[in-house]
């Protein structure tokens, strides 16, 4: 029996990365990795320089993730998905760009024959019974646009249980990266897919491009190098069961070749309603005292006349937010281009960014990131921050 692996995760469906290194032009600034429990349908938490969803796309029945320090692990999965269909969801970490919602100082797209290197490394756990998937998804996409379905996606198969099969049929075998894979090929309707279908591997680190250039060797309609790496993510498609799948010490990297990578862009009428970003195991308006909030600032990349820059907003006290505002001032010639996470709005030099509908509410100890790309001349500052919480 064939199982399609699908991810679609818009009202119908959606689809589905990584500590990074980048050229000398991108100045990366850390962000403290962020624990808890997700029970939120799409709901999100910035992990360090990555991104952990629950996203909870082909059922209605509760799951819930455990962030961890390098990764998370299922501890609720009530959903059954179709043997001969889809599974109930992708819980995953990513690096880069996932509808429109990109990881803190995401590398991200990044063309493919600028990447220099492109690495990663995951440790997996797996539960005694379930029918589930193992895998990496890797998207290719033929333009920046992060704000819909990637072209083309190349999944990693670590591991499966039961009857279950990849997009397609099997076209061929591969020996990459240490293993041997049966390569499917197909297209699930609405993007193509190349899957490379081990088992039973529990710690694995290799190299992207590999699969990549072996992609792209399949034809034409996967793409070219000419086209854009823009996310690498780790994680499980569960059908029955898989309380207790994990991924632990997750990492990635991606350098580039000294090129300038260009900035996501993202189309306006894509509503972002699959990324839940914010998401929190505490209802808004818990705890004792009044809520609050800070703000922290990094660079993402930059060229001659423009960067990106990602806000990363944290609840250090223990009642959860509702509402929260980002306000600064420009010291030099700045001006914002466009936004994502926010509704950002700028009078002169002073910006003002407010949360969005998903993601206002944070819990004590958590946070949620915003971004934005911006114009500039002359000598570009840093500014200086401040949040303000309901």
């Amino acid at each position: 029996m064939q199982v399609l692996s699908v991810r679609r995760r818009t009202a119908a469906a959606v689809f589905f990365t990584a500590a990074l290194v980048i050229s000398s032009f991108v100045s990366l600034g850390i962000v403290n990795a962020a624990t808890g429990q997700i029970c939120t349908q799409y709901g999100t938490t910035t992990q360090g320089n990555y991104i952990v969803m629950n996203n909870r796309w082909g059922t209605s029945a509760t799951q819930c993730i455990n962030v961890t320090t390098s990764g998370f692990q299922i501890v609720q999965q009530d959903g059954t998905g179709n043997l001969s269909g889809a599974p109930t969801a992708y819980p995953a970490i990513y690096l880069g760009c996932h509808y429109g919602n990109c990881s803190p100082n995401s590398p991200l797209p990044m063309q493919i024959s600028a990447i220099r290197s492109a690495t990663s490394s995951t440790t997996e756990t797996y539960p005694s019974s379930g029918t589930y998937d193992a895998a990496y998804d890797i998207w290719l996409n033929d333009t920046t646009n992060v704000s819909g379905v990637q072209k083309t996606e190349i999944m990693i198969w670590l591991n499966h249980t039961g009857s279950i099969q990849p997009v397609g049929s099997q076209t061929a075998t591969a020996s990459i990266a240490g293993h041997s894979w049966a390569v499917w090929t197909g297209n699930n309707g609405q993007n193509n897919v190349v899957s490379y279908q081990g088992s039973g591997i529990t710690s694995f680190s290799f190299n992207v491009m590999s699969f990549i250039t072996d992609t792209l060797s399949r034809g034409s309609q996967y793409g070219s190098t000419a086209w854009y790496l823009t996310s690498i993510q780790d994680g499980f498609e569960p059908w029955v069961g898989g309380v207790g799948l994990a991924v632990s010490n997750f990492s990635a990297s991606v350098s580039g070749n000294g090129a300038t990578p260009p900035p996501p862009t993202r189309t306006p009428t894509v509503t972002p309603t699959p990324v839940r970003t914010g998401a929190t195991p505490t209802p808004a308006g818990t705890g004792s005292g009044s809520a609050r909030c800070t703000a922290a600032f990094s660079y993402g990349s930059q060229w001659n006349n423009g960067f990106t820059a990602n806000v990363t907003v944290t609840n250090p006290g223990s009642v959860a937010t509702k509402t929260w505002r980002v306000t600064w001032t420009w010291n030099g010639n700045q001006s914002i281009v466009n936004s994502w996470n926010a509704s950002v709005t700028s009078s002169g030099t002073s910006v003002t960014a407010n949360n969005v509908s998903y993601n206002g509410a944070i819990a004590g100890g958590g946070s949620t990131t915003f971004g934005f790309q911006a114009s500039f001349s002359g000598t570009i500052t840093a500014p200086t921050l401040s949040c303000s919480a309901t």
